[in-house]
């Protein structure tokens, strides 16, 4: 059963990330050669997906996803390796494809901030309050709606197939 908040949660809630610097050099080559062995990966690769792990789980922490310590970190960390790499490598049925595609370029043609918005919202799980702090906003009521009108817009580019 994982541990309560633990005190490198909050370490790493504040900025100290020596927890992480130091799982790093201590499990580089341990993750390098499970990554090796399970998925075939080069270990300039795998030392790549470590970090990547590593800052998923930063911001998992930052972010108060992840309240509590597991157990095992490095098993959780080959956990959320084998998740990335397993959304990275599955094939899309090609109408699926082409959607997301235009999907995609339709969200290119949206501004910076909404880029923003909408990122930090969908894909980093930010809620209102942290949104309109990283974005700069006076408060989460701005947050939510910025991010509502940067849905319609882009809602709106794809109504007219841009």
């Amino acid at each position: 059963m994982p541990q309560p908040l633990a005190a490198t949660l909050t370490h790493l809630r504040v900025g100290n990330q020596t927890f992480l610097t130091t799982f790093y050099q201590e499990h580089r080559d341990i993750f390098a050669a499970w990554a090796r062995q399970q998925h075939q990966l080069a270990p300039a690769a795998a030392h790549e997906l470590f970090r990547s792990v590593l800052l998923e789980f930063y911001d998992q922490v930052a972010d108060g996803r992840l309240t509590k310590l597991p157990d095992d970190v490095l098993e959780h960390m080959y956990h959320m390796a084998a998740q990335q790499l397993k959304a990275t490598s599955a094939a899309l049925p090609v109408a699926e494809a082409s959607r997301r595609s235009r999907l995609l370029e339709q969200f290119g043609q949206l501004g910076s901030d909404c880029q923003q918005v909408l990122m930090f919202f969908y894909f980093r799980g930010y809620n209102f309050k942290k949104l309109a702090g990283k974005m700069g906003f006076a408060n989460a009521t701005v947050g939510r709606l910025q991010k509502a009108s940067c849905l319609r817009r882009l809602y709106e580019l794809h109504l007219r197939g841009e």
